[in-house]
């Protein structure tokens, strides 16, 4: 449905993966991978959130690299310039407003992809109104974002048995969100584990989880950037 696309990003280019909504109208989505990389179920979001009437990219934060094994997908995480990385979601941001003809976009992250989605929604609170870390995780030292400078509203999805970020640090974050006046809301799935969206993968996938974490985040999106 979508397909391959460049755009810029700090003077150079990022590819990323661009699903257009029926009939060229509709909000933007950023949606930003998980660890793996660019890897299909991520297009397949994109493609998803298409057929509900958004303009969907995912920038390939590893320009063209994918991994299957967890020690490699780790390694590439720890790997991944941070600077760069964000800048790359910022031109993605862009390429969002100007293609969907609106000032602000929604953004979407999985697992790693969830923790850069705060980061970018801290560095670029005038291009993002809505916020969805699904199990996000920071593991970047430097990378704690400053939550003061966030704009736009958050709504966290997490998992009940989730090693990464277990449901007492989604609490502290819903509640680090709220003392700043932050407009947040975090839901924990009983009986998830992390990753419990990711429909590619059947030993953790929790297909009940899945279909209401996503009915809340459609709803979310549709709400914060109509």
């Amino acid at each position: 449905m979508g397909e391959m696309i460049e755009f810029p990003s700090n003077g150079g280019r990022c590819p990323g993966y661009l699903a257009e909504p029926a009939g060229g109208q509709g909000p933007g989505v950023l949606v930003i991978q998980e660890w793996w990389g660019l890897v299909p179920h991520i297009k397949d979001v994109c493609d998803r959130l298409a057929r509900e009437g958004f303009w969907a990219l995912a920038p390939d934060l590893y320009h063209g690299k994918q991994v299957s094994e967890p020690d490699e997908a780790g390694k590439a995480m720890m790997a991944m310039q941070l600077d760069q990385a964000a800048k790359d979601m910022s031109g993605a941001a862009d390429e969002l407003r100007r293609r969907s003809g609106r000032d602000r976009v929604g953004v979407v992250g999985f697992c790693m992809g969830g923790g850069l989605a705060l980061v970018l929604a801290c560095r670029r609170p005038d291009a993002i109104a809505a916020c969805v870390p699904f199990y996000g995780v920071i593991p970047w030292p430097d990378a704690t974002p400053d939550y003061s400078q966030l704009s736009g509203a958050v709504q966290g999805h997490f998992a009940e048995h989730d090693d990464f970020f277990p449901p007492e640090k989604a609490r502290e974050l819903e509640a680090e969100l709220r003392r700043l006046g932050k407009q947040a809301e975090i839901f924990v799935y009983d009986g998830t584990s992390h990753a419990f969206f990711n429909d590619d993968r059947p030993e953790v996938y929790h297909e009940q989880a899945a279909a209401l974490a996503w009915g809340r985040t459609l709803d979310f999106l549709r709400t914060q950037l109509a």
